[in-house]
């Protein structure tokens, strides 16, 4: 007979307790709590900071599928703003030249994603560290010529216009719309995610990453996992762009360009390499600092007076905390919210400072 009856804390007794999402019931009461809270928000918000959320779901996807390269996989990747870049392009392209329906559109820059993500991934096997960098930077060039060539054969320079989709007889016309659209999408996406790293494949990813060799070493085949990391992430990246080109309304090549990889990196780095939650905490961080910045900004004379613009305080500062949280805290977000959790968990058995 158990010692223990039901889930004692962090303890875990069994299997099921331990591959459990939601592992107690703390945890599901408060995860039921953030959906009804995100549910009440756009009745909430207004409509300029519930467009600010749906810019952070679709942020969420797309850092979700970069994390999954390079905090899971440990396989570096600066083309990230050009697999973006490629499934809005297959969508719009789709759209003007067939009038394709929308879930055909995210299905196909879906799949082209996935191949891209296999060409790119091919000559990147034999590469490492900033070869492999400078390899994923190349791929993000020449698919950023090719879509310029495209838009400027097409509609002579001028982008693609994309009318608003319909999705179930439901037009996505308006934030709050695209607000209870978008919400269940991250969530999957987010689900899927989770349930990739739990898998089979998750874990390979995870060997890879720590010693490719030893996984090697172990049966994996790190060739064939490598190729699909490569391809499930730039998959769900396009996928991702695809969404963003239907939500903004407006689909051209200078939105791709390497701001986007920079926004990315800080999305994963300041949320967090190789967390689930770094990826939220980062997107939510990330898509609304800037803002918020924005308008501490418009009180402040003496920046003002300085002369220095909105946009040049806010890469300055969004440099300074990238720098910060890499040389202070390289778990990110992340890693602050689990040192945050471990001090309740523990209290009131705090450690001395001389006993750790």
């Amino acid at each position: 007979m158990s010692v223990f009856r039901g889930n004692p804390g962090t303890l875990k007794t069994t299997h099921a307790e331990d591959s459990a999402l939601l592992p107690t019931w703390f945890v599901r009461f408060w995860a039921a709590v953030a959906i009804l809270v995100l549910l009440a928000a756009p009745y909430v918000l207004n409509s300029f900071w519930t467009g600010i959320v749906n810019q952070t779901f679709i942020a969420l996807i797309g850092a979700l599928a970069l994390n999954l390269l390079m905090g899971t996989t440990g396989q570096i990747s600066l083309g990230h703003a050009g697999f973006v870049g490629a499934g809005a392009f297959t969508a719009a392209a789709l759209i003007t030249q067939f009038d394709a329906p929308f879930g055909v559109n995210l299905l196909a820059a879906t799949v082209v994603g996935a191949i891209l993500g296999v060409l790119v991934g091919l000559p990147a096997l034999r590469l490492k560290g900033l070869y492999l960098a400078v390899s994923t930077l190349a791929a993000h060039f020449v698919i950023v010529v090719a879509m310029g060539q495209y838009q400027s054969s097409v509609s002579y320079g001028a982008g693609f216009t994309m009318p608003a989709p319909s999705f179930l007889g439901w037009e996505l016309s308006g934030e709050r719309r695209w607000f209870y659209f978008l919400l269940p999408v991250a969530l999957l996406t987010l689900l899927v995610h989770v349930n990739w790293l739990r898998s089979a494949f998750g874990r390979a990813w995870m060997a890879i990453h720590h010693r490719d060799v030893s996984a090697s070493a172990l049966g994996i085949d790190t060739a064939r996992f490598k190729l699909l990391a490569f391809s499930a992430s730039t998959a769900v990246t396009a996928f991702s762009g695809a969404l963003w080109g239907y939500y903004t309304g407006f689909v051209s090549v200078e939105a791709f360009d390497i701001h986007l990889l920079i926004q990315y990196l800080a999305i994963v780095i300041i949320g967090g390499l190789g967390s689930v939650l770094g990826s939220v905490l980062g997107a939510a961080f990330v898509m609304t600092v800037p803002h918020l910045i924005a308008r501490a900004a418009e009180g402040v004379p003496a920046l003002k007076a300085m002369g220095a613009s909105v946009f040049e305080l806010q890469i300055g500062l969004f440099g300074l905390i990238m720098l910060l949280f890499i040389l202070l805290e390289p778990r990110g977000l992340a890693g602050l919210w689990f040192r945050v959790q471990a001090y309740f968990q523990l209290w009131p058995f705090r450690f001395r400072a001389w006993e750790r």
